[in-house]
């Protein structure tokens, strides 16, 4: 059965079905670009599929052909020559919006405990790259791309993009891809390690749905210690605390009933069903 999710806007659109959370960028007629009532619809939506019990595994993508064009930059040019009539924020006011906003959907996306797949119908661009990269696992149809594309804005990057992209393909590509902003294709982005699978484009929420489908029927427990500690890997953790977490994790999630059920299920060669307890 599925149940809609009241984002506040059509420019984010949001339903949970089978476990799954499926969260729609929806402004097509501007290749999904950041619109404020998107973000903050954004938001709305990845605090629901945080905190329902509900929600094993949460997939965002774009309608219209697109991912998310990132950053409104007609509507940011627009604003700027047409000024406004009501008081500018100030210089602290607005880097410390701009913190709450990232925090809140890229960062929330990296550290939620439960699998986050991007699904990229096209092209991902600026933020809307870096919220792709934020996801645990990024999905592709082929006739998708990935650019940058800040440096031609004369913007130098948000959304946590530079740690995200660093940590999949090192800190020399990285750099490359951001300052040269050419587009990265579909077959190059799975050969860096960007894409974890690229289909056809027809096939693309077929592929989406049974790779999320897949993770909501798996051991959600073990997928929140798995997640945590790869985070804390990429925080810098050195290899006695990677070792002595792992031991927790490993002990904790070895007294839960979905480990015990599960490895009853392997004795008598039956598929395990998860409950998250």
């Amino acid at each position: 059965m599925k149940e809609e999710i009241d984002t506040g806007t059509e420019d984010c659109l949001a339903y949970v079905e089978d476990n799954v959370a499926v969260i729609t960028l929806n402004r097509p007629q501007a290749r999904n670009a950041m619109s404020g009532p998107m973000t903050a619809a954004l938001e709305r939506a990845l605090d629901y599929a945080e905190r329902s019990a509900d929600v094993r595994c949460v997939v965002i993508t774009g309608a219209g052909g697109a991912f998310c064009a990132g950053g409104d930059v007609k509507g940011m040019a627009s604003r700027s020559d047409a000024g406004s009539g009501t008081r500018a924020a100030s210089l602290d006011e607005r880097i410390h919006n701009q913190r709450l906003n990232q925090r809140n959907t890229a960062g929330r996306m990296h550290t939620m405990p439960k699998p986050v797949i991007a699904s990229l119908p096209g092209p991902a661009a600026g933020a809307g790259l870096s919220l792709a990269l934020a996801a645990d696992l990024r999905i592709m149809a082929d006739t998708a791309f990935i650019t940058s594309a800040f440096a031609k804005v004369g913007f130098s990057g948000d959304y946590g993009g530079t740690y995200f992209l660093a940590q999949l393909v090192g800190q020399g590509k990285a750099r490359e891809i951001y300052y040269l902003s050419d587009r990265v294709d579909s077959a190059e982005c799975l050969r860096l390690g960007i894409a974890n699978q690229v289909v056809p484009a027809d096939e693309l929420p077929a592929a989406t749905l049974a790779l999320a489908q897949r993770l909501a029927s798996g051991p959600p427990i073990a997928y929140r210690y798995m997640k945590e500690n790869f985070n804390r890997v990429a925080q810098g953790a050195d290899v006695i605390e990677c070792l002595d977490l792992e031991a927790t994790h490993h002990v904790h999630s070895g007294l839960s009933e979905d480990h015990k059920n599960a490895a009853k299920a392997f004795v008598e060669k039956k598929q395990p069903v998860f409950t998250g307890k």
